[in-house]
């Protein structure tokens, strides 16, 4: 499994998904994860919005194996349910 987490710096939930994904590799042998750092790599909102299929308003955009699954809420909910991520 290859996640995909276009973020930004200092956006606290960009931050808590980079975490919970760096747990993920650290506890399963099948999970890898690219953080983008939108700002750094000159993504615009356009760019993104492209990317997502739909009109983005926020960060962190996540994608778990090329298929779009939200933000970091959706991502705990999937990694809580089909990872065994246990997060405070």
């Amino acid at each position: 499994m290859f996640v995909v987490i276009f973020g930004r710096p200092g956006c606290p939930f960009c931050v808590r998904a980079k975490e919970h994904a760096e747990t993920l590799k650290e506890n399963r042998d099948d999970f890898n994860f690219r953080y983008v750092d939108i700002h750094a790599e000159g993504i615009s909102k356009a760019d993104l919005e492209k990317t997502v299929g739909k009109p983005v308003e926020t960060v962190p955009q996540i994608f778990i194996d090329q298929e779009h699954i939200g933000g970091c809420t959706e991502f705990e909910a999937y990694a809580k349910e089909n990872l065994g991520l246990y997060a405070e």
